[in-house]
Formats: C-alpha cells, structure tokens, sequence
C-alpha cells in the first residue's frame, strides 16, 4: 500500500506540472484576462486533482470515477504530446510575425531634435508615447487558438480510436519460433500464450470469457498465462476471474506472477488460479511430454516480487533452471522481458513474456523500450530468445494506439 501511495504522489507532482502547462497553452494564452480565464483555470485544477483522486479512488474501490479518469489521463496524454510538437512551429510562426511588424513600421519620419545635456546627447520622449508592441497581439491570440483547436481535435480524435481499440475483441499473432534443441517429433508444438488480461475496475468477466474462447478456438497444445492477471482482490474480482477453469488445451494450462498481482494479494490469487485449474509455475518447472519428446517448461515469479516469502517470493532462477537436462529445449514464462538477461545465464532456448502491452499508447512505446529489451514481438536477449505478447487488456486508460490487444499462437519448429 505504500508503494501505491508513493507511487499517486509523484503522479500528483507529475500531472500537476503538466497540467501547469496545459493551463498556459489552452487557456492563458488563448484568452484574454476576465471571466473566461478564470473558469479554464478552475477546470485544469479539477481535472487535474482527478488523475490522482483516480488512482488512489479505485485503490479503495470506488470504480465509478475510473472511466472519467482514466480517460481523461489519455486525453491530457495525448494534448501534451501535440502541443510540445507544435511547439517549434509556433515559435517560428512567431518570429515571422515579429519581423513582419518590425518590417512594416514607418523608417522615413523626420529626425527629432537632440537635446544635449551633461550626460551627452539623449532624444526627447514624444508626448503620451508608448513602447510598440514586437509583433500584433491580436494575431498572436489567433495564432495560440489555432493551435489549441488542433491540439483538442487532435487529442480527441487519437482517443477515441484507442478506446475504440482496446475494448475492441484481442487480435491473433501467429509466430513461429525454431528451437535448435527441440526434437523433431515435437515439431509445430503449439503455446497460446496471452498476457496482461487486468480484471479491475472497467474490465470483468465478460472480457475474461471472451479471451477464453478465443484462446479455445486455437486448440493450443499449451496455454501460458504470463501475468498481470488482476487488479483487485480476489474477493472483488473472482467471479471475474472464473472463466479461466473452462481453459482448454492437450498438456495443461500454465500461469506466473506479474507485479500487479503482488499489488492484489498474490497470495490468495495463486491459490484462486490453481483452483481454476492453471498450474501456477512458482520458481519451478514442469516437465512437457509431447509426441514422444520432452520440453521443459518453467516459470519464474515477477521481478517486482522481492523481499517476500512463500507464495509472495520473488524469482528464483536457479529454483527453476537449475539441475536439469541441458540437452532438453526448455521454455521460461517471465511476466518482465528483462527477466531474459538472467535466463539467459541459465541457457533459456525461449521466453515468453508480456507486461510491456507493445507501449499501449504510442509514442509510450519509446520509454518502454529504454526499460525493457524487446517491447513487442519476437527478440534476443543474450543469445535467448524472447517473445513479448501486447496482451490483452490494458492498464489505466482504455486506450490502446499502435499496440492493439493481442493473444498470441507461438508455434516451436525444430532446426
């Protein structure tokens, strides 16, 4: 809990600037002083107190605010992108303005006359004169609403594209993937892998049952669930939660820790998920017999897991990899990609991940990228393969732009 409330306050302080800016952007500089300014500048107070009023609020369960929130977090996202763009343009438009003032004032006047006194030569000032203006202020406002009106309909329009997106159905990306270990007679072994679902407060069952059936439909050999499952308790979330026990596949269904579920009481999730029927791959691997050859399958608990003892346990590598068959392939579920560097010690032929959502809002996907190795598909980390599913939900905003949800048929080819 004090993570979450660490985590609201640099939100807080974040957003607050950000909304400083948006005030001077959209409201100070496209009205003038009066009645006007004042209501924008009570308005970006507000909403700027609800980005965190909304996390702390579905933190304590309040779920309505969730979908005023979150979308409005998208949508100062995404006007504060347009606008830091429009930034260079504006400020040439504005110099070309200043010259062209500068430009058109008069040059042929007559000469003043010199007054000459005892600090030398100083011109008099004409009666009731006043400092020009560098450039017109009035085209300057047209300038700043032109700018705003772009940004708005800009910031509107991506939006409502993602929204659109993300509570669209999961989209299907086939992958192939050679494992030089892998025998022959397993050749087209197939993992439905799907991550990222976040039940919480504006995805329920609904959404659960709909992944469920897609996944059904691939008649996987494997079903790998990489985390981020939940974001609540499972007595907020388990009925939400229970479609996961009509999972189908030939070797069984597998599941591991993402962080969110340690923010959930990962605890009684492991536990609700076995019940379901999802073996939960804590720090441990399970040996895969297939069409007469045999794959190791493991799974490491989420990096974010530390300190933590028993079920809340963090990774344990050598738990998992250690003291087994090298000349099997094996293949690690890890929520983080970036559990990859340590695989990758352990000889990991595979990892499947998610956690990254492909960015879920571009251009997030830049940051992501400075965090993790791979974002979004098929990679090496170390000579370890990596594949990183966009997953199938979301987290915060319901928007999704360049990463659309994605359940993902990962199909092992021997070399």
């Amino acid at each position: 809990m004090m993570a979450v409330l660490g985590f609201v306050a640099v939100l807080a302080l974040v957003t607050g600037l950000i909304h400083l800016y948006l005030w001077k952007r959209l409201v100070r500089d496209t009205t003038t002083p009066g009645r006007w300014r004042r209501i924008g500048g009570i308005a970006a107070l507000v909403l700027a107190l609800l980005v965190p009023v909304t996390m702390a609020g579905t933190q304590a369960g309040l779920y309505w605010i969730a979908w005023p929130g979150y979308l409005w977090l998208a949508l100062m996202f995404y006007l504060l992108v347009v606008l830091v763009v429009l930034e260079v343009p504006m400020l040439v438009a504005r110099l070309v303005l200043r010259r062209r003032v500068v430009a058109a004032e008069p040059t042929t006047a007559a000469p003043e006359p010199v007054l000459v006194g005892a600090a030398g030569p100083t011109e008099p000032p004409a009666a009731g004169a006043v400092a020009a203006p560098d450039h017109d202020p009035s085209r300057r406002l047209l300038l700043a609403r032109g700018a705003a009106i772009f940004a708005g309909l800009t910031a509107t329009g991506t939006v409502g594209y993602g929204v659109r997106t993300a509570l669209g159905p999961p989209h299907l990306d086939r992958v192939r993937i050679p494992l030089a270990k892998l025998p022959r007679s397993m050749d087209g072994l197939r993992i439905a892998t799907v991550s990222d679902i976040h039940l919480g407060p504006l995805r329920g069952r609904a959404h659960t049952e709909r992944i469920v059936a897609a996944i059904n439909r691939l008649d996987a050999d494997i079903v790998a669930v990489v985390g981020d499952l939940v974001d609540g308790s499972v007595a907020e979330l388990g009925s939400a939660a229970a479609p996961l026990r009509d999972l189908r596949s030939r070797y069984g269904s597998f599941f591991v820790t993402g962080n969110h579920e340690y923010y959930s009481g990962v605890e009684e999730w492991v536990q609700e998920v076995d019940r379901l029927g999802l073996r939960v791959l804590q720090n441990r691997r399970q040996e895969i017999q297939a069409r007469g050859g045999v794959l190791d399958l493991a799974g490491v608990n989420d990096l974010d897991a530390t300190g933590g003892t028993g079920l809340a346990a963090g990774p344990d590598f050598a738990a998992a990899l250690g003291d087994r068959d090298p000349s099997r392939p094996v293949v690690l579920l890890a929520h983080q990609p970036l559990a990859a560097k340590e695989a990758a010690r352990y000889g990991v032929d595979l990892q499947l991940s998610g956690h990254t959502h492909g960015g879920q809002m571009m251009p997030f996907n830049l940051a992501v990228g400075l965090e993790q190795p791979v974002v979004s598909g098929l990679g090496e980390v170390d000579g370890t393969k990596v594949y990183v599913t966009n997953g199938a939900g979301f987290w915060g905003p319901p928007v999704r732009v360049g990463a659309e949800p994605q359940i993902s048929l990962v199909e092992l080819r021997s070399a």
